[in-house]
């Protein structure tokens, strides 16, 4: 009789132990696929930067359009002089 419950414990001890190795899989599949997330991540914030970055020479030029057309403008007297 004194072997039943220790075996009922070795039984329920090896239980805990193939549920704990399953969560340790499933906890390595989960940081594997986090850290794939942070690469993505880390990508989506470089593209990020260099769309900043064409939108502020894309803005640099619309300005310098702009600056060009005024003058043309005013060279051909299209545009009312604001008065003074």
């Amino acid at each position: 009789m004194a072997d039943e419950p220790e075996n009922l414990v070795l039984v329920y001890l090896r239980r805990i132990d193939a549920k704990v190795d399953a969560l340790a899989g499933e906890v390595r599949e989960v940081k594997e696929r986090l850290s794939a997330v942070e690469v993505g991540l880390a990508s989506v914030r470089r593209d990020l930067g260099f769309l900043a970055e064409a939108d502020a020479r894309l803005q640099m030029s619309f300005d310098r359009l702009r600056d060009d057309v005024t003058r043309i403008e005013r060279r051909l007297d299209l545009v009312d002089e604001p008065a003074a």
